[in-house]
């Protein structure tokens, strides 16, 4: 569904989720239209995605899936009309198949039509960690203007997943004090600080992260309890990061966030009714059309790089959205 192309082809990702909605295809490409013009991206908003929970799917029913939906919108999409990403369970291998279907139809190699494809496929450096990467830019940028010195200075990540767990890392390597993640599964929390590499390798391997602190070697912190997501929003901390899914806090708990900060890394975790209630309470909230827009800088660097044939460095990608998502947020605060 494409909401407006005003300022370009539509942009936005495609999501395999058993809540997808019209309405909430919708309410995100609404979403994408704003995020690229506050990027100054040459694009408009756009978003799709199928109502199925693909963990319940083979490796194969789910190529076939992927191909099948090429099949009905192939008419729709295209470089220059309408550009697919990976959004909630979608992701490289997916988009591969999308784009090698596309190209199937249109009887031509068209790697621009998708974006966070397989490098091997025409895809960038470093999409795989830009939204996160990108969101540790903005904090970077706003954090300094309170005078916050990182040392002094805790966080909470609520979805310790693609884009939770790399600003997690990002954050805990210039001297953030990351003392709470959580996943789908429940949370950790340590008052000194996680050690968020370990936590990061240890979910990799299993899958989650409530027995990290118990692995011997990989603790290298002492204490730790068990917390639940609930419980991560309510924290006393500095900065609070609601990197999971949409309306974590509403109405109903709003009133029991105590972090003097929240930068949104996932697409509107703060419903309309609570978004008053952190006002009043004096609560600065960062929104996530410009925390999150990483992902999308670096989806607009792939298009050009697909467009070009001239391919960039990572090093080079991260420059270019450090440069982008640091001026724009400056723009924002000014």
């Amino acid at each position: 569904m494409r909401y407006d192309d005003t300022r370009g082809p539509g942009k936005g990702g495609v999501r395999y989720h058993p809540n997808v909605t019209m309405d909430e295809v919708q309410s995100l490409a609404f979403w994408m239209t704003f995020k690229c013009a506050l990027l100054n991206l040459p694009f408009g908003g756009a978003k799709g995605g199928i109502t199925l929970n693909p963990k319940e799917l083979s490796k194969q029913e789910l190529e076939r899936l992927s191909r099948g939906y090429i099949e009905a919108i192939a008419d729709f999409i295209g470089p220059d009309i309408d550009i697919l990403a990976p959004d909630v369970y979608t992701n490289q291998m997916i988009m591969g198949w999308m784009m090698d279907q596309y190209n199937i139809i249109q009887r031509k190699i068209s790697p621009g039509v998708v974006t966070g494809k397989p490098q091997t496929m025409g895809g960038s450096q470093g999409r795989d960690t830009a939204t996160g990467t990108g969101a540790y830019y903005v904090i970077q940028t706003i954090l300094p203007k309170f005078e916050l010195i990182p040392e002094k200075t805790t966080v909470a990540v609520q979805g310790f997943g693609k884009a939770g767990a790399v600003v997690a890392e990002l954050l805990g390597k210039v001297g953030y004090k990351v003392v709470a993640v959580s996943d789908s599964k429940g949370g950790i929390y340590a008052e000194q600080g996680l050690d968020i590499v370990s936590i990061r390798n240890y979910k990799e391997e299993h899958q989650g992260i409530a027995a990290i602190y118990c692995q011997d070697t990989v603790c290298n912190i002492g204490e730790h309890q068990s917390i639940t997501n609930e419980e991560l929003l309510g924290l006393d901390v500095d900065v609070l990061i609601p990197a999971a899914l949409e309306n974590q806090i509403t109405e109903e708990n709003a009133d029991n966030v105590r972090a003097k900060f929240i930068f949104e890394v996932a697409n509107g975790p703060i419903n309309s009714a609570a978004d008053t209630i952190l006002d009043e309470k004096g609560i600065y909230v960062f929104p996530d059309i410009l925390v999150n827009a990483g992902g999308v800088t670096v989806s607009y660097f792939e298009w050009v790089q697909n467009r070009s044939g001239l391919y960039w460095t990572k090093t080079e990608v991260n420059q270019r959205m450090r440069d982008k998502m640091m001026s724009e947020a400056q723009e924002v605060w000014v």
